[in-house]
């Protein structure tokens, strides 16, 4: 399990152009490429492994851009923010999951108090933030791996069934007795907010920042098919269950991210608001097995453990990505990526390059 963290030990070189650059959401790896995502952008952008420069273990560059208008049919405007948060690499594709939760306007320095408070009062949706799809992996001419519409093979591209104001997720929520009265809550006032993912199978499992209740933060576990250019919603049992939560005690945080090693299951946590909170990794041991064995509808899990917390500063660095480093990157030593949003000075060389941490055995 992590019990270290070694500081900027993974340079990230982007281009002046990158869809994604600064406030870094997700992270999954194909091999030595690594893809990441960010929270104010509607693509996904591929770096490759390069020598490293300095003092850093791992250096990534050379970067490539795949808009997800150009992959997939979007519910709003190519340009519109997805609000990426969650990334895995599966079965030949790269699953991405938007937050799925309302914004608040926030207030500006130059306005005066009312218009500020008509700002803090308007709630909006995106479009093209309730975005749950899948996309295929193939490699390109170049030897590296692309993400394409259409696969050679006949994989494609494919988004959970919905449209600008809702999916079928949503739609299943919105008289959930524990998730339905948050769906009018922006998520950065502990609304809907899903911020992990992870892929095993057919099944997903949803990480929620928010909402937190009680303490207990949630998962919620769903299975999908694909049907025509759509993906469904499937039940999980013969009794009809669309949606499994399962609420973990983490001490009050929120899910930032979630992973699987082997049987384990790592969750990043944080705050559910903008705060600057502690931010710690916690450890789910044999959930993979507890979670194929479960058919309960609702369960509740506090035998996870805090393994470290991770740093942050005052309105930067906030952890937000971890996934695991592939073996031939690491030295055959588990080892795992975090990246964080709204990297500080210290995490910065220039306008276009950050840092990550490294988590070690």
């Amino acid at each position: 399990m992590p019990s270290k963290c070694t500081k900027n030990a993974i340079r990230l070189e982007f281009s002046p152009g990158a869809l994604v650059h600064a406030n870094l959401s997700g992270a999954a790896f194909s091999a030595e490429c690594l893809w990441v995502a960010g929270d104010e952008a509607c693509g996904i952008d591929r770096l490759s492994r390069l020598d490293p420069s300095g003092s850093e273990q791992l250096r990534f560059g050379n970067g490539l851009s795949f808009p997800l208008s150009e992959l997939l049919d979007l519910p709003g405007a190519a340009d519109d923010e997805a609000d990426l948060e969650g990334m895995a690499v599966a079965d030949g594709y790269l699953w991405v999951v938007g937050s799925h939760g309302l914004k608040r306007k926030n207030i500006k320095d130059d306005r005066d108090h009312a218009e500020n408070a008509k700002r803090l009062a308007k709630v909006t949706l995106d479009a093209n933030r309730r975005l749950l799809a899948c996309l295929p992996i193939e490699m390109a001419e170049d030897g590296k791996p692309a993400l394409v519409r259409v696969a050679k093979d006949g994989r494609r591209a494919r988004r959970l069934e919905g449209d600008a104001k809702s999916n079928l997720l949503t739609e299943a929520l919105t008289d959930d007795p524990h998730f339905g009265p948050y769906m009018a809550i922006p998520g950065k006032d502990n609304g809907l907010d899903i911020e992990g993912l992870v892929v095993d199978g057919k099944r997903l499992l949803l990480g929620l920042r928010g909402p937190v209740l009680r303490g207990w933060s949630a998962l919620l576990e769903i299975a999908l098919e694909a049907k025509g250019d759509e993906l469904r919603m499937v039940p999980l049992d013969d009794s009809g269950t669309l949606i499994r939560k399962h609420f973990l005690q983490l001490e009050g945080l929120g899910i930032r991210d979630l992973h699987f090693s082997g049987d384990d299951l790592y969750i990043l946590a944080g705050p559910t608001m903008v705060l600057d909170g502690d931010i710690r990794v916690f450890k789910w041991p044999n959930a993979r097995s507890v979670l194929a064995a479960n058919q309960a509808a609702v369960r509740f899990e506090s035998s996870l453990s805090a393994m470290l917390s991770l740093p942050h500063g005052h309105g930067t660095n906030r952890a937000e990505a971890l996934c695991a480093l592939p073996p031939e990157l690491a030295a055959q030593t588990p080892s795992w990526l975090v990246l964080y949003d709204a990297p500080g000075a210290d995490r910065k060389d220039g306008e276009y390059t950050v840092f990550g941490d490294v988590l070690e055995q």
